[in-house]
């Protein structure tokens, strides 16, 4: 007979819990035989007692079966299904571009994303900003898109691991969040229900990560390609900065206007682009569409410039509801601020190089521009946001720009551009460079 106050108390007790223990207890959050205060316990006890190799991997399964695995076989695509995911960051566009790339050199994308909360920007909130677009497609739209555009990029459904939805609903509200076996899981989850081929992580390190410590994020890292790999996926990772933004804008509509000129060459941003690259080559490695990195890095390159890649995005926009020449007319159909007005340092900065960002804090200051949330159920503005963010490294002068601030109203501008100032430290002397790719994690075994 299943208890779940045994469940809970083996693990208090540090006693291993078999894959049986585990997958009764994610039964019955299905079921709701399992109380909150039942949740938040089991939450607690692993929080601090931990979980070994094999009970991350029977949670993950437990939680993944809990509903709908995706099964490619029956549209019998002609190519590797892939997807990455990122722990989240400031400016961090890079699924709007690596889907398009992935799905230009011959693989399947079918990227489940989320929402923003906190500091951090949610890919779903930044196709919110493109009129018609449809985060939560019918099922065969969405097999339609991903079958013709090769990437469609929409919301989880209710049917992907729901056990994981009220799993971390608890751990929310009980101070539990932060525990790596069970954001392993909770990850995984959700992705390996795509019925993936290959995953390859974006683990961010720095002040504006959701883990800002590098240990925690190599732990991290480490323990979602294990389990990963011990699934039958073949999944890598790559530590990455995020002690200042990715991108040079952060928002919803400006991303996207981001990821647009980064994918017709307009603009491409030098730190965004050498983690887009490195990301969709490992999946193309993973996939086995390149022999090796260098390989793919060239392959990604190609499909930039002759347009390939811009060309699946703007199939997956207009697939999934969107204009049809939203590429060509973004400007027109992105939701535009009142008030853009650019932000610029007093004197007593001219001649000084900016040398630290406070990266949440930026993130924070797009919160109060309404760009962001504060609690699950907040509305946005997606208009606002910023542009042109200055660099770690940049020397300041009477020309230099910190930030361009897209604002709904003077008081709006005036408050992020006072938070703004307050998250960036300058120096006399340029700082030491520091790389954007810290790391690349594969293969390792606990």
């Amino acid at each position: 007979m299943f208890l779940a106050q045994e469940v809970i108390r083996k693990k208090r007790d540090a006693v291993g819990l078999s894959d049986t223990d585990i997958q009764q207890f994610v039964n019955g959050i299905c079921d709701d035989s399992v109380s909150e205060g039942q949740i938040a316990a089991l939450a607690m006890a692993i929080y601090f007692r931990g979980m070994s190799a094999q009970e991350k991997t029977a949670l993950t399964v437990a939680m993944r079966d809990s509903g709908d695995v995706l099964d490619w076989r029956q549209d019998n695509l002609n190519g590797p299904v892939l997807d990455k995911h990122s722990t989240g960051g400031v400016g961090d566009v890079v699924s709007l571009m690596l889907g398009p790339i992935v799905a230009a050199c011959g693989g399947y994308v079918p990227m489940i994303s989320g929402r923003g909360l906190g500091h951090t920007g949610g890919t779903l909130d930044k196709f919110d900003a493109i009129p018609g677009y449809q985060t939560a497609p019918d099922n065969r739209r969405f097999r339609d898109t991903v079958k013709q555009a090769g990437v469609a990029i929409i919301g989880q459904t209710g049917r992907l691991a729901p056990a994981d939805s009220r799993f971390y609903a608890t751990r929310d509200v009980t101070a539990t969040v932060e525990s790596i076996p069970l954001i392993t899981a909770s990850i995984l989850a959700k992705k390996l229900a795509e019925g993936l081929d290959g995953l390859v992580m974006d683990v961010k390190a720095g002040n504006g990560a959701f883990m800002p410590g590098y240990r925690e994020s190599k732990e991290l890292a480490q323990s979602l390609v294990s389990v990963g790999r011990k699934l039958g996926v073949e999944t890598t990772a790559l530590i990455t900065d995020m002690n200042q933004a990715l991108g040079s804008s952060a928002g919803n509509a400006v991303e996207v206007q981001l990821a647009v000129d980064y994918l017709t060459g307009k603009r491409r941003d030098k730190r965004l682009h050498q983690v887009t690259k490195a990301l969709s080559a490992e999946l193309l490695v993973s996939g086995k569409l390149a022999k090796n990195t260098d390989q793919a890095e060239v392959m990604v390159e190609n499909v930039l410039e002759n347009g390939l890649a811009a060309e699946r995005f703007a199939k997956m926009v207009s697939s999934l509801g969107g204009p049809h020449d939203f590429l060509e007319k973004s400007g027109q159909y992105l939701p535009q601020a009142s008030l853009i007005k650019p932000l610029k340092l007093p004197a007593e900065y001219h001649g000084l190089y900016l040398s630290e960002v406070n990266t949440r804090e930026l993130g924070m200051a797009v919160v109060c521009l309404g760009g962001g949330r504060r609690k699950a159920d907040d509305k946005l503005d997606l208009s606002v946001g910023m542009t042109d963010i200055l660099t770690i490294g940049s020397k300041v002068d009477s020309e230099s720009v910190i930030a361009i601030v897209h604002a709904s109203n003077e008081s709006d501008w005036q408050e992020a551009a006072d938070s703004i100032l307050k998250a960036l430290s300058f120096s006399s002397n340029p700082p030491e460079p520091d790389s954007v790719i810290y790391e690349r994690i594969a293969g390792e075994t606990e």
